[in-house]
């Protein structure tokens, strides 16, 4: 019995976001014959083009689909604009019901799946870029900024773009197992796999506005790492109230003030753990976090890894270049 993969597309998606999982699960069948079925639908039909402007022929969604496997979203710089008939929602939500199912998104599609109402109370991902936006869409979203991808009961959301490989690759593995899994990294030449938990690797430099309050923060956030950096001392810099400073800091950033000063920490800790010989307890002195122990903690959370773990993973990859 075949197992049902639906792609849902637009106009403007982004291709690698379909073409990269599709090809993973394509991999899985000429591997191991696993059966995947492989659709790509859209609400209307016909032929749709990409943001590259590439065109790809697609099947009317309600046209046999009521109950799929596993519907994925991909993702586009126009997501959040996409308007959904009645009869996609309601499609969405009929295949989130059966808890054997699947319905997910890569990348911007969240906005689709939140857009259909299936993300009210559920913890969630999104590319990077846009996560600040989607919290403010959808307010009764719960948008988690660090991770690849996320799975709340039948509901998987993942990051930008290739996430969607990491998605796609995981799904697998609870089909047919690891091994599959990881034969099929291989052909592609990615991770066997990023862990769900590992943060976006975007660096807090590329989320920064290009102008304004929050862009001020940062740089004087960037230039003051060593200290405390509570979130009223950096509301007063921005010279804005408690409340509007958070909210402001979030819509441009995507995450919270505590996240970005973490991850600020973390940019400017990590090639020092991997390319000196400093001692932890001073590279976590130096750039803010005060213990050793803390910045493992954090480490762990964004990277899924320890200090230790990233040095040593450094150490081997330069001896046997």
């Amino acid at each position: 019995m075949k197992r049902k993969i639906i792609f849902f597309v637009y106009p403007e998606f982004e291709s690698l976001d379909l073409t990269g999982p599709c090809a993973a699960f394509n991999l899985a069948n000429e591997l191991s014959g696993a059966g995947y079925g492989i659709n790509v639908v859209s609400a209307t039909g016909g032929p749709i083009t990409a943001r590259a402007g590439l065109s790809i022929e697609s099947c009317k969604l309600t046209e046999g689909y009521e109950s799929a496997g596993t519907i994925l979203v991909v993702g586009g710089p126009t997501a959040h604009l996409v308007e959904l008939d009645a009869d996609t929602k309601e499609l969405f939500a009929e295949n989130s019901r059966h808890t054997a199912n699947r319905v997910g998104s890569v990348c911007t599609g969240t906005f689709l799946l939140a857009a259909a109402g299936l993300l009210n109370g559920k913890r969630v991902t999104t590319h990077w870029r846009y996560a600040g936006l989607l919290q403010t869409q959808y307010p009764m979203v719960q948008v988690d900024v660090d991770r690849i991808f996320i799975k709340d009961g039948n509901i998987w959301t993942s990051a930008g773009m290739t996430a969607g490989i990491d998605l796609a690759l995981t799904l697998i593995e609870n089909d047919f197992g690891a091994d599959l899994a990881k034969s099929i990294a291989r052909e592609m030449v990615v991770y066997h796999r990023r862990l769900g938990g590992q943060s976006q690797y975007s660096a807090m430099l590329d989320m920064t506005p290009p102008s304004g309050r929050i862009r001020d923060v940062m740089c004087y956030a960037r230039e003051h790492l060593g200290e405390p950096l509570s979130v009223n001392q950096l509301a007063d810099v921005a010279c804005l109230s408690l409340r509007q400073f958070n909210r402001n800091f979030l819509k441009a950033t995507g995450v919270t003030p505590a996240k970005a000063i973490e991850r600020l920490r973390l940019d400017v800790a990590r090639p020092k753990i991997e390319e000196t010989s400093e001692s932890l307890e001073k590279i976590a002195k130096d750039v803010g976090f005060g213990t050793a122990e803390k910045m493992c903690r954090s480490c762990l959370n964004v990277f899924g890894r320890t200090p230790q773990e990233l040095r040593r993973t450094t150490r081997k990859q330069v001896s046997l270049n």
